[in-house]
């Protein structure tokens, strides 16, 4: 597929005065993670509502390759003697592989002379392999791949991991969807050397669920010591928090902490995101931690489906999702599940089914909540992703089920650049938001589909999206996302942002 020229996906949230709201998926161009003051209203339709100001008041970057609380191998040590001469192709296997193909595997290296390597990936214990390999001989890092016998070296680079006096070093193996990418860490954090997907999946398809069972973590090395972490991939950056809500739309609650959906930006583009659960502290949102994955099977394949909601509704729980981890343009769509298993925790491997919107066109971004016995539900329509043209709709139905007979309220078509749609009840009365990109501001409608204003808050870069919740000591945080790319000149497109937060004034 080609590379969005106009589009990129970054949400960032604000907040103020009363109510809780619930964000989705945001697609634009990566500028800089600067915002820009709401525009002044030039018309009443425009004019700012809810008396709701925000500004920003943090901005930080999680960032992991074995994702926190996710890992299978923690400081595992080879020593020199078990990886000597003559051990270099000797592959070492952890018991456990990954749930699904987003992985990484990675280890601090202590050379033991000039003929030192070592290698990190997935191996089977039939012999097949996919891996990087460092060679102290040759200063050399290299993607490879096992498949029938025959290994084959798909994409090499010359590097000088000098790292400490000591000579110690960082290297990693990521998987992302079937993308491998070889990552250094000589001091100044973790840069990806090299990177390959077509290749790899030419002779490999790791999404396959029984080809992704059959491989375990692994690791190899002669004259080496290594320290070797492995675990289901973490993060480069996140993007699109919404809510884990009721079905009235108040914020789920376990323990004193509030849930959230991110999407974990991956080493890549759309494809190589995936969908995660996070927990928060309503009184200080900086303190996150990550505490369930969530991926799609569809037709024999483990995907990481992305941006959407997790709703709670009696005793089960009603998952939506966008099909972003096999995107081309013509293909994205919603889909959703529902399930008793606990969602918020753990890992969890989901079976989805298309969700029958009233549109023929490509949709994304789904959030639901039951108003006064009606499900109201936002989305996303876009007649083209070639390039990206996109708006928000929402629906209505009295059906007991979420996406059953759904009519359309409001198309808002004479948007292009418009998403992150939030169903949000503010002072009593709810809200149908979402964020324009063009206009650069924050369109909001009622539930009849009337335009009646817009929110008072800074827009920083790509499109926003406004994600309230209410804080304990007063007044409301946004919490929302930028969109800083992640070493974009090796990977390309797709590793933001920083996570932003907003306080109202």
């Amino acid at each position: 597929m080609s590379r969005p020229p106009v589009l990129g996906r970054r949400a960032v949230l604000v907040g103020a005065a009363a109510g809780a709201l619930a964000a989705c998926t945001a697609v634009r161009d990566a500028g800089p993670a600067t915002s820009s003051p709401a525009p002044a209203p030039s018309t009443a339709q425009e004019a700012a509502i809810f008396d709701l100001s925000l500004q920003i008041t943090d901005q930080h970057r999680p960032f992991a390759l074995v994702a926190p609380g996710f890992a299978a191998l923690e400081g595992y040590a080879v020593r020199p003697s078990d990886a000597g001469p003559g051990r270099g192709r000797d592959v070492g296997l952890h018991d456990s592989g990954p749930p699904a193909p987003f992985a990484a595997v990675q280890a601090r290296v202590t050379p033991g002379g000039e003929g030192a390597t070592a290698a990190l990936g997935l191996a089977t214990p039939a012999g097949e392999h996919v891996l990087v390999r460092w060679s102290s001989r040759t200063g050399r890092v290299t993607i490879e791949v096992r498949t029938g016998g025959r290994t084959r070296v798909l994409r090499r680079r010359t590097v000088s991991p000098a790292g400490s006096p000591t000579g110690t070093f960082g290297l990693a193996f990521a998987l992302c969807e079937n993308q491998v990418t070889a990552l250094l860490d000589t001091g100044a954090g973790w840069e990806p050397v090299l990177t390959e997907r077509t290749k790899v999946a030419d002779l490999v398809d790791l999404r396959r669920e029984d080809v992704l069972a059959e491989h375990r973590y692994a690791w190899a090395g002669q004259d080496v010591a290594l320290e070797v972490d492995a675990g289901v991939f973490g993060m480069t950056g996140l993007r699109d928090p919404h809510l884990v809500q009721h079905a009235d739309g108040t914020p789920y609650e376990r323990d004193g902490r509030v849930y959230l959906t991110w999407t974990c930006a991956g080493l890549g583009f759309f494809q190589q995101a995936h969908w995660t659960v996070w927990s928060l502290d309503p009184a200080d949102p900086r303190d996150m931690r990550l505490e369930g994955q969530l991926f799609s099977r569809r037709d024999g394949l483990v995907l990481g489906d992305h941006a959407g909601q997790v709703v709670r509704d009696g005793d089960r729980w009603l998952v939506a999702s966008s099909s972003w981890g096999d995107f081309e343009p013509g293909s994205i769509h919603v889909r959703h599940t529902e399930t008793t298993a606990d969602v918020l925790h753990g890992v969890h491997v989901l079976d989805h089914e298309r969700t029958p919107l009233p549109t023929e066109q490509g949709t994304w971004d789904p959030g639901f909540t039951r108003v006064d016995g009606a499900w109201h539900v936002g989305y996303v329509e876009s007649p083209s992703q070639d390039p990206f043209d996109f708006h928000p709709v929402l629906a209505r139905t009295r059906a007991a089920r979420w996406h059953e007979d759904l009519e359309p309220v409001l198309v808002a078509d004479d948007l292009h650049q418009t998403e992150g749609p939030i169903i949000a009840t503010v002072e009593d009365t709810t809200w149908f938001l979402a964020s324009d990109g063009d206009a650069r501001h924050y369109p909001v409608f009622d539930l009849g589909g009337r335009r009646v204003g817009r929110l008072d808050a800074p827009y920083p870069s790509n499109i926003p999206h406004p994600q309230l919740l209410a804080d304990p000591a007063g007044g409301w945080w946004m919490i929302s996302f930028e969109g800083t790319q992640f070493a974009e000149p090796v990977m390309g497109y797709g590793g933001h942002g920083d996570v932003v937060l907003l306080h109202s004034r």
